[in-house]
């Protein structure tokens, strides 16, 4: 299930974002890939002691987890702290899959990832290239969206960031572990609550209503892990 979250971030949050990028201090991706990632792993990341970090997640990840569609297709309980990636020129990810569980292992911040998400962060005539390519059941799915729009997908399904062959392409990159493992649950769930909210809104008072709202929420009750 491949999700599109329109408008995480508007035109001014977006400005901000891109002002604060532009100062800050960016190193090599490969220093926070695992032994399989990094042969593959050629962009740079925001250094994880830059000062606009805290700047940056406050204006991303608070849109973030706000977001409606989000909540509805995630289903979170814990969403990790993004990377800020920049591809330049020749730079590219090839084709891996996510860790299954990520943060320190001497942490209690551990996290299982069920789903990525990618935020564009400038927009897609500003390089060419640099798509984010999903391989689903139907085939590779090629992804580039506006800035300030983002796409939600399982992290269990390969993928890659082909070469930016012009320009410079900016993204937030982050993983959440969902209240439902199951992926197939989690998108009928999906499914589902677009459909009871479109009926809660029009129709709130009719018994199908009341029916679809009782067995989506007890559908989650059965399923949830937590």
């Amino acid at each position: 299930m491949l999700i599109r979250l329109k408008n995480v971030l508007g035109p001014q949050q977006l400005a901000k974002v891109q002002a604060l990028l532009s100062d800050a201090q960016f190193v090599d991706g490969k220093l926070s890939a695992g032994i399989v990632a990094a042969q593959v792993k050629h962009n740079q990341e925001l250094a994880a002691a830059d000062p606009s970090i805290q700047a940056l997640n406050e204006i991303v990840m608070g849109n973030l987890v706000r977001h409606k569609t989000y909540q509805r297709a995630a289903l979170p309980i814990k969403i990790a702290s993004p990377f800020y990636a920049c591809y330049l020129q020749g730079m590219q990810y090839g084709e891996h899959i996510d860790d299954p569980v990520m943060g320190a292992p001497e942490s209690e911040l551990r996290y299982r990832s069920d789903l990525a998400i990618t935020i564009f962060l400038n927009p897609p005539q500003d390089y060419q290239g640099g798509e984010l390519v999903i391989d689903t059941q139907f085939g590779e799915q090629k992804i580039k969206y506006d800035a300030g729009d983002a796409v939600l997908y399982p992290a269990t399904t390969r993928h890659r960031v082909a070469e930016v062959t012009q320009g410079k392409r900016l993204v937030a990159v982050t993983w959440v572990q969902s209240m439902i493992k199951d992926t197939e649950q989690r998108a009928l769930l999906y499914q589902l609550s677009c459909a009871r909210e479109k009926l809660l809104r029009k129709q709130p008072d009719e018994q199908h209503t009341k029916q679809v709202d009782l067995v989506y929420v007890n559908l989650v009750r059965r399923w949830s892990e937590i």
